[in-house]
């Protein structure tokens, strides 16, 4: 294994090179430095460079990676109210550049799912009915957001408050999403609608209506 490391390493052009040394850096740095400051840090994973980061209160698997430029942050306090957030991240996920994830209770997002980059994922909303008062002042709506394993979300997607998706969802990209969804779907458009589901029986992906019901093309 190691050996056939050795020589794809050798072969790679000088560019490669620099980017799987520097790749190997932030590993360490990950594995001897970062695990103290997370809540929890799973073996062999890689945080390249937050942008900003609160790794107090975020968990971290086996085997992710987290490329730079990413915004991970929780808010234990708004104004008047307090908070305990978490955010959890599976084994196996990888989170591309520039990605902004944001929660202040219980945000998850499960193994091996791909998270492209600028996407944004959020368990807030702010309220807005008080007039004349700035949106940011004014009290925030907490939802819990899970994320299933394998999902796929593509880029500048939205993940907004209280949105559940289960097992191996995609998400097209700049999608915004909010909802419960279940497992295997196509997730596309703004609003996001469901437009492709698995389907156990024909054990082939099928088109939906929005509500995820098969159509039938005959």
């Amino acid at each position: 294994m190691m050996i056939t490391k050795l020589k794809n390493f050798t072969r790679d052009p000088l560019s490669r090179k620099i980017q799987t040394i520097e790749n190997f850096y932030h590993k360490l740095k990950t594995r001897y430095f970062y695990r103290w400051i997370l809540k929890n840090c799973g073996k062999h994973s890689t945080v390249i460079k937050p942008l900003l980061w609160t790794p107090e209160y975020i968990s971290i698997g086996n085997n992710i990676f987290v490329w730079p430029g990413c915004r991970i942050q929780t808010i234990t306090r708004h104004g008047e109210q307090k908070y305990n957030p978490h955010i959890i991240i599976g084994d196996g996920v990888s989170i591309q550049q520039s990605c902004h994830i944001t929660a202040a209770g219980y945000l998850s997002i499960g193994a091996d799912t791909v998270v492209s980059f600028g996407v944004s994922i959020q368990d807030t909303d702010h309220e807005y009915e008080q007039v004349n008062v700035n949106i940011l002042k004014q009290p925030l709506i907490v939802k819990k957001t899970e994320i299933g394993d394998t999902c796929f979300i593509g880029a500048g997607a939205k993940i907004l408050a209280g949105t559940i998706l289960g097992k191996q969802c995609i998400i097209g990209a700049n999608a915004v999403v909010r909802g419960i969804f279940p497992d295997y779907c196509v997730i596309v458009g703004v609003p996001a609608k469901i437009v492709k589901r698995y389907n156990p029986e024909t054990e082939k992906w099928e088109k939906t209506n929005e509500k995820g019901e098969f159509i039938n093309d005959n």
